[in-house]
């Protein structure tokens, strides 16, 4: 077996009492003391600290912009100094290989990629580009919601002026910290790049705040789950195309039909014919009636007895803050808001309704 990497808060997660579990290669906390659903919940009232230092961190130089943009269909040469999007990488047949952000600093790109992902994702990025830097000695923090500014402010009062996807640096301690503010749960909120060397120290000085308590894997997909955010490699993959995903959002008109710099990624054919014409099948939410959970992998019917399979639940589970189950599947697009759907659970088909999302509403500082 191969042995779990552990990020530089390994250490203190464990003096926390955290709960371990191998997470993409890594040992992460799961849960705190607290229990999921409380950390859920404090993170939507207070301020929550994740680990997120499993993370790939990689810098491109401005000048692989070009090179970057035929493997991502978004406006990176658009993209201002000091803000941040998110983009994704396609691959020839429109599938998504990964999901990521990507901020421009004074000289570079500073890219954030998904654990699970992220070693292909810096092959296939050393394949295509003339420099690629792979950071390795900072971990990578977030800090999420509504009292998440009140909290950072008090270490470096600036953090209070940015808005959401703008990109900072900061000093504490003698070291840099680079600051974006976004997160993954649907509230206002930071991810901080930290050197390690001052990283448990921040983190810590952090966790002494009275609204700042530690949040693990379990309430953080919770938490994104209520706020509609897909999770790579089960609401989205090689399978599902951007617009399939519900995420065209990401693409600006300047990548797309017509555009100044149209298409010129992988899969752009079939990506800019579906921007055009629509997809055949989306990703849509649900809210299974009762409170029974309708989880990932639970077949979806559009009759109560016999009728026709239509789809599959990609990420499901209870929201804490909704108070009720909800859940995501790719189901036809002739599927609206409002209908009537039924998931298989345990041999019982049980009805649920088609819903818009995010089920929780989000609350980003723009």
């Amino acid at each position: 077996m191969t042995e779990l990497l552990r990020t530089d808060l390994y250490d203190l997660h464990v003096s926390l009492g955290a709960k371990m579990v191998p997470f993409a290669g890594w040992e992460m906390p799961v849960q705190y003391p607290m229990g999921v659903m409380k950390e859920h919940l404090h993170t939507r009232a207070e301020a929550g600290l994740f680990d997120v230092s499993h993370m790939g961190q990689v810098i491109v130089p401005l000048s692989a912009i070009d090179a970057l943009e035929a493997l991502i269909p978004v406006d990176i040469a658009g993209l201002k100094e000091g803000r941040q999007r998110y983009g994704i990488f396609t691959n020839e047949a429109g599938g998504i290989l990964d999901d990521l952000m990507i901020a421009r600093k004074s000289d570079h790109l500073f890219l954030v990629v998904n654990a699970a992902c992220a070693e292909a994702d810096i092959a296939h990025l050393q394949a295509h580009l003339p420099e690629v830097t792979v950071i390795r000695d900072r971990a990578l923090i977030a800090l999420q919601g509504p009292k998440a500014e009140a909290a950072l402010a008090r270490l470096m009062p600036a953090v209070a002026g940015m808005r959401f996807m703008d990109v900072a640096e900061a000093g504490w301690q003698g070291q840099t910290l680079w600051i974006s503010r976004s997160g993954y749960t649907g509230e206002d909120g930071y991810e901080i790049s930290v050197p390690s060397a001052v990283a448990v120290a921040f983190t810590q000085a952090l966790l002494d705040m009275d609204e700042v308590a530690p949040i693990g894997l379990g309430a953080r997909d919770s938490l994104r789950l209520e706020a509609g955010l897909c999770l790579y490699g089960h609401d989205i993959d090689t399978t599902t195309t951007p617009v399939e995903g519900d995420i065209a959002w990401a693409i600006q008109k300047v990548r797309r039909k017509g555009g100044a710099r149209e298409g010129g990624f992988p899969g752009a054919e079939r990506i800019l014919s579906q921007l055009d014409s629509g997809a055949d099948r989306r990703r849509m939410g649900l809210r299974p009636e009762g409170r029974a959970p309708m989880r990932e992998g639970v077949e979806i019917f559009d009759a109560a007895e016999g009728g026709t399979m239509i789809g599959t639940i990609t990420s499901g589970g209870f929201g804490p803050s909704v108070g009720a189950p909800i859940a995501m599947a790719y189901l036809p697009s002739s599927f609206h808001d409002g209908d009537t759907v039924w998931g298989e659970v345990r041999g019982k088909r049980l009805p649920a309704t088609v819903s818009a999302m995010p089920f929780q509403a989000q609350t980003y500082k723009r």
